[in-house]
């Protein structure tokens, strides 16, 4: 089963999005998409939004249920 993880960061930098990446990434999270909110009065970003995902088993088979 696909899980999605969204991180909002309202601080935006190099170093707070390579933090995101590299405390999610140990955990088996890939990298999906790196949105950017802007405002109009600036050329920074005021927000960020990464997009993970991750495989994980179903519930019943991890649980060993049978679909009999």
């Amino acid at each position: 089963m696909l899980r999605y993880k969204v991180v909002e960061l309202s601080t935006v930098t190099d170093e707070t999005i390579e933090e995101a990446l590299n405390s999610l990434t140990p955990e088996g999270w890939r990298i999906e998409s790196l949105h950017f909110a802007m405002r109009d009065s600036s050329k920074r970003p005021s927000m960020a939004f990464l997009l993970f995902t991750r495989e994980e088993p179903e519930k019943e088979a991890a649980e060993g249920g049978s679909s009999d």
